[in-house]
This record gives C-alpha cells, structure tokens and sequence, in this order.
C-alpha cells in the first residue's frame, strides 16, 4: 500500500514494484528497477527515504529514521530479509544481509557485506569494500573481487523481478493437485559456499 502523509506522496519508478503487501508511507522516492518485498514498511513521515535505481528492499524489512534526518540506498544497495535500517546512509552495490540493524548515522561505504544479525551501532562510518559481522557490527576483512561479482549478480536477479512481476504476478485460488516440477524455470544462480 502508498500512503500520503502530512501533504507528503510517495514517488515510485513505473519500472519498480512494491509489492501491494508492503507500506510505503509519505517522503519516499524510489527508483528504477526497484523491488520492495511484502511486508516491508518503508516510513517517511519524520524524515526522507530515497531508494535510488537497482535497490532491493526484501520481506519484512523495515526504514525508518529520527526526525529530520535522511535515509539513503544508493545504486544497487541489497537489502536482506528482515532487516532494519534506522537513519543510515547505505553505499552503492552493498549487501545488508539477513536481520541486520544499521543505526542511526552510519555511513556504509560502497560495496561493503554487512552478514545476517550483523548489529551496527550508531555513528559508525565504514570504509567502502569491508566485511561486517557480529553484534556489536566489526570490520572483520575486506571484500574481494570475487565476493563482489557473486554480490553484484544476486542483485541483478531482484533488478529483473520487478519486470516479471507486473508481467505475470496475480492473485489466484491455490491449486489442489500439485503441478508438475520444471527444474528449467529455477535460476542456476549458486549460494556463496557454491562459489568457493
């Protein structure tokens, strides 16, 4: 659902796709080839959100801020099921990962991997191209080329579901029979430990 709030309206790319499970709430752009997973609450009634081209925000993610204050997704920021974003500026081509909580102020630099329940605390500036893990959240290496083609490719993935999604997306009554399982319609994109 798009809210209006305090004269506040959503802008949405016509290329994006918010799913009609998700909020979307007042000061909010969103870019192109943006996908905001069910369940997600994307919140700019005390401050602003931009979501800027080739973002995705997965299921049950929430963004949100203190008063007055900006919340950026750079180009490419992927951000995982679940996590939480309260008030930070979020790099190009990063990876948030699973359950994640950025605080408020922190500056996460382009095409740093912050891993699942990684917990960042607030102020915290991270240099571009570093591994975050752990609570509280800790530099622990930095990212490889490799870790970031693997990154960069699992986006791409979420950059093409918004088109495929207004294509064939609807509601429908469930099936009572299952439907023969065609292997071919899965992606053969591989999970990290696959890569290695």
């Amino acid at each position: 659902m798009i809210y209006e709030f305090n004269g506040y309206r959503p802008v949405v790319h016509e290329s994006s796709f918010v799913h009609p499970q998700a909020c979307v709430t007042g000061n909010v752009e969103i870019g192109r080839d943006v996908y905001i997973g069910p369940g997600a609450a994307i919140r700019g009634d005390w401050g602003k959100i931009i979501i800027k081209d080739g973002c995705n925000v997965q299921e049950n993610c929430t963004i949100h801020m203190f008063p007055g204050v900006t919340v950026v997704l750079e180009e490419g920021a992927h951000i995982g099921h679940g996590a939480i974003i309260h008030g930070a500026h979020v790099g190009k081509n990063c990876l948030v990962g699973m359950n994640a909580v950025l605080m408020d102020n922190v500056e996460l630099g382009d095409e740093c991997i912050v891993g699942a329940l990684t917990f960042v605390a607030a102020d915290t500036v991270i240099e571009k191209r570093k591994v975050v893990v752990g609570n509280p959240g800790k530099v622990v290496k930095d990212v490889s080329d490799k870790m970031i083609e693997w990154k960069t490719k699992g986006t791409e993935l979420y950059q093409q579901l918004p088109k495929e999604l207004h294509a064939t997306l609807k509601e429908c009554e469930p099936l009572r029979i299952p439907a023969p399982f065609d292997p071919g319609v899965q992606t053969q994109y591989k999970t990290w430990n696959e890569t290695k």
